[in-house]
């Protein structure tokens, strides 16, 4: 049976990337696709004049704002598959089943849950690569580095890879070799790491505790 790999593109490295996952396909890998869209939907949000607002750091997400982030999910999940080639096929979260808890505090925004998912199955089934745009049913907004987590555990996958424009994970300014999900957990408490590497990090630490093997750029997450 073939190695199950799950691979998170961080919305601003989705097409640069592209290589790594046709790397890991030509390895007889079972590769499954989960991508963001930041750059992509606060570009989109400014341009449209569209205010963000944050709680406890992280996006609100009302109806026009969700409009926003599906097109631009979607859009990015397109431009992905094709850049991908022939042997991608791009799935949408909330139309292929993937659920989460609804964080109403957040608007339209949910908490991935593990989903087994039928049209993944298929994809990799026939050889192929599935490109999942990170959408629940609702629809709802949800982390894709959160979504990536709940991607693997539903696929039953041995590996979750985080590739995104930084290196790995820092701590006192260079990049750990490996990192213990307690330490993991240490660092976002103090504050010694901030910002939009706490989600890929509890994603990660999640991911690590399930017992697959977890990498943010070159730094190996452990439990």
């Amino acid at each position: 049976m073939s190695i199950r790999v799950v691979i998170k593109l961080g919305g601003r490295v989705a097409r640069d990337a592209v290589s790594v996952v046709l790397e890991h396909h030509a390895a007889g890998e079972a590769v499954v696709v989960v991508h963001g869209a930041g750059p992509q939907i606060t570009a989109e949000l400014q341009a449209r004049g569209i205010s963000t607002e944050f709680v406890g750091g992280r996006r609100y997400t009302d109806s026009a704002t969700l409009a926003v982030v599906r097109s631009s999910l979607v859009a990015v999940g397109a431009e992905l598959s094709a850049a991908v080639g022939p042997t991608a096929v791009h799935l949408v979260g909330d139309e292929i089943g993937l659920e989460a808890v609804r964080l109403p505090e957040l608007g339209f925004v949910g908490e991935p849950v593990p989903t087994p998912s039928m049209a993944i199955e298929q994809t990799l089934s026939a050889g192929r690569i599935p490109v999942v745009t990170p959408l629940a049913v609702g629809p709802l907004n949800v982390n894709a580095d959160e979504a990536a987590t709940a991607v693997a555990e539903g696929l039953g996958a041995d590996r979750i890879v985080f590739v995104s424009d930084v290196p790995g994970v820092f701590v006192a300014g260079s990049v750990l070799s490996l990192l213990h999900a307690d330490y993991a957990i240490d660092l976002i408490k103090s504050g010694t790491v901030d910002g939009g590497i706490v989600p890929k990090l509890l994603a990660a630490v999640r991911a690590a505790r399930l017992g697959l093997t977890v990498e943010i750029g070159a730094t190996a997450v452990v439990a």
